[in-house]
Formats: C-alpha cells, structure tokens, sequence
C-alpha cells in the first residue's frame, strides 16, 4: 500500500493536464488540492465538471494578489494541509505560483515532489512563471519532461538524469480524449460567432500590465478585425486594461467571458487564426492544426514551432503574419504540421507507471 499522493492544483491549464494523470492513478489513495488561484466559476469549476475530475477534497480559496502575497498564502495553507495529511508524493503541474508554492513547503516537510511539465524554459527571467519552472525543477523528485528538449535543459541546470522522464504531453491526453466533444457549430450557436473568425487570448504581464502596451496591442488586434471578425474570451488579468484601452471599440470584436474547456477548445477548432500569448493553446493548436501566432518575444515551448503550427511574432508583425494565415488558410497548416513525439494521448498512463514504480521502490 502507498502513501497518499497529493495533487496541487490552482489554474486552469493545471486542471486539464492534471485530468488523466488522476485517471491513470485510479486506485491509489489520492487527495486533490485546489488552491483556489483560479477563484471565478468560470476559470475552475466548470474545468472540473467539463474534464470529469473528482471534487477536490481540499480548496484553499487564495484568490488574485501581488506574487509575494499570494505565494505567502498558497504556502501556508499548502503546509498546513500537507501536515495534516501526510501524503508520500505531491504532484504540481506547469508553472504557476501555485506550483512553485507547493514545491517549496513539500521541500521544506521532506515531502517528494513530482513535477509534470518539467524542462520547459523561455530564458526570459522577466516571465514569473520562468522562475517558477526552474526552482520547482531544482526540488523535484522525478521531472516529467513533455518534449526532448527539455532533457537537455534540465542535464544543463544538474537534474540528475534518473530523476527525469520522458513521457508525453498528458494537455494532448485530455485533448485527444475529448476530441469528439469540441462541437465547433454548437459554440458558434452559443455564442454567436460569425463564419469565420480569428480567435484571440491574451493574459501575459509584458502584453496587458502596462496601459501604454495594451493600447498598443489593441490598436493591432483592432487591425486583426479589419481583416476577420475577432473572438476573444477575456482572462480576468487584464480585462480592465484592455477594456480601457478600447478593446471593444470595433464593431469587428466580439467580446466573450472566460468559456469552459469543451467550448473554447470547440471554438478554437473552429478558428480561421488564433493570436495568443498563452502557453497551452501554443500546444492545443498543433495538435488541431489551427494557425496560432504568438505574440511574444520566446516561447518555453519551441516544439510547437517546429513540429506544430506556431509563429512567434511581434505587434508589428501580427497583422500582416494573420493576413497570411487567412489567406493559406487551416487546411494548409493542417497537412503541414507534424505530431511532436509522444503526444499520442498516453502520457498519463507513462505518468502513472513511473509514479507506481517509483514508490515501490
């Protein structure tokens, strides 16, 4: 018999990597965490319902704050659960404060931590989520590595080899798994979407923090729906910046409230274009072959440019970069992109396997 295994969870791109690593485990005592960094109704819980998780056992309610506030919070509730629970093995997923959070306390107990989506670097220390993949990295137990690339990155930092594994993307499981369910003509009559439309996100700090670079993306995101209708689903984190910035003062953007899994993968499905500065849909979209420009600087996951549909682009490169996507259109990216090396929807069963070998041991 194992001791308990922990799942931490806080944002929503946790929830649908975590969904079958938690299926894969069926039958080990397991305790989900919900830190609650992700607080609206719309940013978790229809995520739990949408992908089948079980109820967490456990949701802390932190909410939004400053990193520091926030990290101090997520690490006291976080020790005060792990003590009172005891769990042999925790398991953080990605790179939010959450996770960096709960690797920190586990350290601290002596508690062993797993890390799936470990190796992932964009080099750029100004990105907080960069600082929280290494040092979540650096106090890892076993690093579950989604791309070969990431091998290498943790052998250059001195992760031991025998704590890193190579096991897939268990995101593309839970896509791949829900394939028949992302209904593209059910989300355009939901809400409303036009024939054809480009399909924006947009959350990350350098791109929504300061007004004078939101109003600069807006200006060209007001360019994008020159071109195509623009369908963009606003993140709580910089919704009010954009708004003021003028986001909605074009009849060509269509403002949308944060959807759940099922209907924002189906809308993404359906996208002629997605412009994005999002990590996960950068993978999302190489698997359904949707043109994705990300409109950042680096990406942490160089693959899904390689292997995938993806282009890095600057703000003065974004239009002309969508012009081009609409004109050579989704077919094209379809048939040209390849599926990057074991993202065939097993990644958690691999996950499962090593985590059950490893106790055993």
């Amino acid at each position: 018999m194992f001791a308990p295994i922990t799942h931490v969870l806080g944002a929503r791109p946790n929830f649908v990597k975590a969904a079958p690593v938690i299926d894969a485990l069926e039958g080990t005592e397991q305790t989900v965490i919900h830190t609650g960094q992700h607080y609206d109704e719309r940013m978790s819980e229809i995520f739990f319902r949408d992908l089948g998780l079980p109820e967490p056992d456990v949701n802390l309610g932190v909410g939004s704050g400053s990193h520091a506030a926030q990290t101090a919070a997520l690490m006291v509730g976080l020790e005060q659960e792990f003590t009172e629970r005891s769990p042999g093995l925790i398991i953080v997923y990605g790179d939010v404060n959450s996770t960096i959070a709960a690797a920190l306390v586990a350290a601290k107990l002596q508690i062993p931590v797993a890390h799936v989506e470990a190796g992932l670097r964009s080099f750029d220390m100004t990105m907080p989520e960069e600082v929280n993949r290494r040092l979540t990295d650096q106090l890892s137990d076993l690093c579950f590595v989604t791309s070969p690339e990431a091998i290498g990155h943790l052998a250059s930092e001195g992760v031991p080899v025998e704590r890193v594994h190579f096991v897939g993307n268990p995101m593309i499981d839970t896509l791949l798994k829900n394939l028949e369910l992302f209904d593209t003509a059910a989300a355009r009559a939901t809400y409303d979407l036009p024939d054809r439309y480009v399909l924006a996100t947009m959350h990350r700090p350098a791109n929504v923090d300061s007004p004078e670079t939101a109003a600069a993306l807006v200006r060209r995101l007001h360019e994008v729906a020159d071109l195509a209708d623009l369908v963009i689903p606003l993140h709580p984190r910089g919704r009010q910046v954009l708004l003021g910035a003028g986001l909605d003062d074009h009849a060509g953007v269509h403002i949308l409230d944060p959807l759940g899994y099922i209907d924002f993968i189906a809308a993404v499905r359906g996208a002629a274009a997605v412009v994005t500065d999002s990590g996960g849909l950068q993978e999302e979209t190489t698997i359904l072959g949707v043109p994705c420009l990300t409109v950042r600087p680096n990406t942490e996951r160089p693959i899904t440019i390689t292997h995938g549909t993806n282009r890095l682009v600057t703000f003065d490169e974004l239009v002309p970069a969508v012009r081009k996507a609409l004109e050579t259109g989704s077919e094209a990216s379809r048939q040209q992109h390849r599926t990057p090396p074991l993202w065939d929807g097993q990644a958690g069963l691999r996950i499962a396997e090593v985590i059950t070998r490893w106790m055993s041991e």
